[in-house]
């Protein structure tokens, strides 16, 4: 049964969830004293490096050893890439309703996306007293290649081909490359599917930290890309992090989460139905914060009945024990400030007013608004990336976007008037800072 905690009274309680969500013992490994836990963290992040090193220095074949080692998967140079033939052979076979189902996403994304992508401003003039206006802008450029990362344990996740290549198309990357492991000797059909309804071609068939470290290093076979993205886990997140410098990447994510805030004007049953999608990621965090005793112990008993009619009733349970509780406020403005505190991934709200309660929050990955908006609807269809700031890094990062894959320069444009008027005022400031080449650089140009 989902534990109740009530604020103020259990927050020994509720900061050990925090813990349990914190990527602080993994960002700052080595910094931390934690005795045995510390050695079992160095020898992952050791066993990450090995296999960074190993792939730049022996590219391929190492690619093709740990893959083996780890996927138990038997790959050559020619066959580390997914052949056409079997990416025709997996749209062929796919179910009808699948692939509508990927048309309406790919169309909600795609517009999505295209209406929250930030225009270029018109020049900005910059006047000085009388002088004329220098002029000052900022030109967007796509990145040129991006590499896509789609995990491929114990479910295949097609929509996370779409959540990540859609956002870099409508930003206007040219080239993708998608990684995927494979079970079973094969990259899982649906995501194959939904990279060939995306226009995606170039796929490997190569998972974990080593498909990270390809297309990061680039190898014979593989060249290297200019940003990663995707969920996968730990050792893929580690993986990302090692290199991040080398490439951009999209975030460093922990498990999965959602909070669900809800009044006593919620339907119990609707309440534990959602915090039992997240739990079924496995391990996933699931919260429900509310002023409202009466709905927490309705919602306690709905999970025990529905947790006992799914398939993946065992995996489900056992995540509900990994960072999940039921949190009692004093007040519904208790409740809010408890959510902002927690900065989820996905928030999901249910009061009577969820749509003026969404501004009212100011930390979350995403924020599902009232009874009918399941955070299904955004992990799957409904337009926004469900790549999202998990851990509580919802305070400061924000979801992938198609804002995501491009750069931003900064144009300056002045005049010899411009410069003129302000050209005394940075060689000043060039001299405090004992840069006299600065200085003559400006001076040099005010002789003519």
């Amino acid at each position: 049964m989902l534990p109740i905690y009530y604020v103020p009274g259990d927050d020994a309680k509720i900061q050990a969830l925090r813990d349990k969500l914190s990527l602080r013992p993994l960002l700052l490994e080595g910094l931390d004293d934690e005795g045995t836990e510390q050695g079992a963290k160095v020898s992952r992040y050791e066993a990450v490096r090995t296999i960074l090193r190993e792939v730049q220095k022996r590219g391929d074949a190492a690619v093709i050893e740990f893959t083996a080692q780890f996927d138990k998967a038997t790959l050559t140079s020619e066959t580390m890439r997914v052949s056409q033939v079997a990416i025709d052979a997996a749209v062929k076979g796919a179910d009808a309703k699948f692939l509508a189902a990927l048309d309406v996403a790919i169309a909600n994304l795609r517009r999505y996306q295209q209406a929250m992508l930030p225009k270029e401003p018109e020049p900005i003039a910059m006047t000085v007293g009388r002088a004329s206006s220098g002029r000052l802008g900022v030109k967007y450029t796509p990145l040129e290649r991006v590499g896509l990362y789609v995990p491929g344990g114990a479910a295949a996740y097609p929509t996370s081909v779409l959540h990540t290549a859609i956002p870099a198309q409508v930003a206007g990357v040219k080239e993708m490359c998608l990684c995927s492991p494979m079970r079973g000797g094969a990259v899982a059909p649906a995501v194959l599917v939904a990279a060939a309804k995306v226009g995606i071609t170039e796929i490997y068939g190569i998972g974990g930290a080593q498909a990270i470290a390809a297309m990061a290093f680039g190898t014979k076979n593989i060249r290297k890309v200019d940003k990663i993205v995707g969920p996968g886990n730990t050792y893929v997140q580690l993986a990302k992090k090692e290199l991040y410098g080398l490439v951009d990447i999209d975030s460093f994510a922990g498990p999965s989460e959602v909070i669900v805030l809800a009044d006593d004007s919620a339907d119990a049953g609707q309440v534990a139905a959602e915090l039992l999608a997240q739990a079924e990621h496995a391990p996933g965090s699931c919260l429900l914060v509310t002023a409202s005793e009466s709905l927490a112990r309705s919602v306690q008993a709905e999970l025990e009945i529905q947790l006992s009619q799914l398939s993946r009733a065992v995996l489900t349970r056992t995540a509900l024990t990994f960072a999940s509780a039921i949190l009692v406020t004093k007040s519904h403005a208790d409740a809010l400030a408890m959510v902002d505190s927690f900065a989820p991934e996905h928030l999901q709200i249910t009061t009577r007013d969820s749509r003026g309660d969404a501004y009212r929050v100011q930390h979350a990955g995403a924020i599902f608004i009232g009874s009918f908006t399941p955070v299904a609807a955004g992990d799957y269809l409904a337009g926004p990336s469900h790549v999202l700031p998990t851990s509580g890094t919802g305070r400061f990062f924000s979801g992938l976007s198609a804002e995501s894959f491009r750069k931003r320069t900064s144009l300056v444009e002045f005049d010899a008037q411009s410069l003129h008027a302000v050209g005394q005022q940075i060689v000043d400031f060039a001299l405090v800072e004992g840069f006299d080449a600065h200085a003559k650089s400006v001076t040099a140009r005010a002789q003519h």
